[in-house]
């Protein structure tokens, strides 16, 4: 394969790769929860092949990581957009990226998966079926969500709602308990989507911002799933007493702006630099674009880590299930809202 040919691989690709076998037993594996990969380039693919290809690609996806697979799929490496930010235009990914990245078995169980990813907290995860072959990517926030069920030694749904899907439930109620959600989501993915279709104009005029949104959307995303984990785990282990969720929302919140600040200060460090080699006019401003979108955006992430599994259980829905969701939306949408915003008033059109 080329590098020019493999400089947009998608999922129609993989399609016709192997996919690891069906996972056997009543628990959940990883590929229950599994989406399938995106980001996906040759290793001799350059950095300025690569952010051309990202310009399309991030218009229909969330593509928080670049990852280097072979001719036949294989997980070579992964890219942090920090290193395609800082690297020369024509370096190779090979170059600059993470070899033999952490990654999950497919067909691992969900409870052999949460153990391995406990101090990880990346924003999302790749998946590997069978010689090493990257079949699908799982976002960080899916596995908080079931880890919270793993703390809580429940094997049912949490605050009193139906029990969870296993292998023996009928096809009816199987579709009854997952079509919701599956409604829900497809809902809230057009609302992301609409986000960046409300900027087109600002993405063609400043192609840099389409580089550094996944950077934005990762920081965001983690930031929500680590405040996600801690309500959760303090909701199912009974720590987060009435009265207290006030508490924790304001807690969440500050860390989150906290957190966004002095990550928002690498960030923008990060977008001065690339915007200087790139030769961008404005590179003090689009540094300050990244610096104060990633502290308003991680405060809002934060928030809604906290704020939704309170919210879903008070309407009385399953935090666990539900949260993920409707946490993803929010991140996603605050963190590319916010960004595109700052960056249209603060970089007018002449």
């Amino acid at each position: 394969m080329s590098a020019t040919a493999a400089a947009a691989l998608d999922g129609e690709d993989f399609a016709q790769l192997p996919e690891s076998a069906p996972s056997t037993g009543r628990e959940k594996s990883v590929a229950d929860l599994m989406n399938p990969p995106v980001g996906l380039f040759g290793p001799k693919v350059t950095v300025r092949e690569a952010t051309e290809a990202l310009r399309e690609q991030v218009k229909s996806a969330f593509i928080t990581y670049i990852y280097v697979v072979d001719d036949g799929g294989r997980l070579l490496g992964l890219v942090v957009m920090r290193e395609m930010l800082l690297a020369e235009p024509d370096t190779a990914l090979e170059a600059i990226m993470i070899a033999d990245p952490f990654a999950l078995d497919a067909s691992l169980p969900l409870t052999e998966a949460l153990k391995l990813a406990l101090h990880k907290h990346f924003p999302v995860y790749p998946v590997v079926g069978e010689g090493g072959r990257l079949v699908g990517l799982v976002r960080g926030s899916d596995l908080f969500a079931n880890r919270a069920v793993e703390i809580s030694a429940q094997s049912g749904s949490m605050v009193g709602v139906d029990k969870e899907e296993r292998m023996g439930t009928s096809l009816t109620r199987s579709l009854k308990l997952r079509h919701p959600w599956l409604q829900i989501n497809l809902l809230t993915a057009f609302v992301a989507a609409a986000v960046v279709g409300a900027f087109e104009d600002t993405l063609s005029r400043l192609v840099i911002l389409a580089v550094f949104l996944p950077v934005m959307a990762g920081q965001t995303g983690n930031t929500g799933c680590q405040a996600l984990a801690v309500a959760l785990r303090g909701m199912t282990l009974g720590d987060v007493k009435p009265g207290m969720e006030r508490d924790l929302v304001r807690k969440e919140g500050m860390l989150g702006f906290l957190n966004g600040g002095l990550v928002g200060l690498t960030a923008g460090a990060g977008m001065f630099v690339y915007a200087t080699i790139t030769g961008e006019q404005q590179p003090f401003t689009l540094a300050a674009v990244v610096f104060l979108a990633m502290i308003i955006a991680c405060s809002v992430a934060g928030i809604a880590g906290a704020l939704i599994p309170l919210t879903l259980k008070r309407l009385g829905a399953d935090p666990a299930t539900a949260s993920s969701i409707f946490l993803t939306t929010a991140s996603d949408v605050a963190s590319m809202g916010i960004f595109l915003s700052l960056a249209t008033a603060m970089m007018p059109a002449p």
